[in-house]
């Protein structure tokens, strides 16, 4: 069985700059080979990631960070205002992001999983399978009309794995050089010390054991959620 991703609008909806590297980067690339057009709404600011020196005006430097990346991937951006760590479930969030999935005509959502380690993962996870759904109701206003039907919602794999029972996997193994180059973009967060492990490490194993789990070089997994008009057939 093969994905093709050919005509679909993929939304990566992710909480922090550099979460889409980590975990959706490859599929978003190897979607675009495949025809897709992608984009990634990125709800905080990233104004909290210092490393051992900060960094004066972090959120603008992150901002510039993830641009540069996304213009690596060729994938449309789209920014929240949220402070790191104070991201929440509320409607406000929901109808900037709703906003979002209509402008963008969203037909599947990458969303972190509901169980990922950082609060502001988990609360943006909640805000995407709300926001997933709004986004075709006539009955929740924004200044773009609504879109004909809810995008489709996959969850992604967690970061280092934990918890995660992954529904299937995506073969992202030509799409490596492009997924590490894109979390090159992120020096402020390269820096972290010890912190955090080093994330561009982190994330190739996470790839290579996924890959191995899927008798690939290289995966990304994810589930499908399982929620009412947000799963198709592929």
């Amino acid at each position: 069985m093969k994905l093709d991703f050919s005509e679909e609008r993929i939304l990566a909806v992710v909480a922090h700059p550099d979460d889409a590297e980590i975990l959706c980067a490859g599929t978003l690339a190897r979607a675009l080979e495949d025809g897709a057009s992608t984009g990634i709404a990125v709800l905080c600011k990233g104004d909290r990631g210092q490393p051992e020196d900060p960094i004066p005006e972090l959120a603008d430097v992150r901002r510039e960070e993830m641009t540069v990346a996304a213009k690596l991937l060729g994938a449309q951006l789209f920014f929240g205002d949220v402070s790191d760590g104070t991201l929440i479930d509320e409607f406000a969030v929901r109808l900037e992001l709703t906003e979002i999935l209509r402008k963008f005509e969203a037909t599947l959502v990458l969303a972190h999983d509901p169980a990922d380690y950082h609060p502001d993962h988990q609360a943006a996870s909640k805000i995407a399978q709300a926001a997933s759904w709004y986004c075709a109701s006539r009955g929740h206003e924004t200044p773009s009309p609504p879109i004909p039907g809810p995008p489709a919602l996959w969850f992604m794999d967690t970061v280092e794995m934990l918890g995660f029972e992954p529904g299937f996997y995506v073969d992202v193994s030509p799409h490596m050089d492009q997924k590490l180059a894109m979390l090159g973009c992120h020096e402020s967060q390269l820096l972290r010390g010890e912190d955090l492990p080093p994330l561009a490490q982190t994330m190739e194993l996470q790839a290579r054991a996924r890959g191995m789990q899927a008798d690939v070089a290289h995966a990304e997994a994810f589930r499908i959620a399982p929620m009412m008009k947000r799963i198709r057939a592929w």
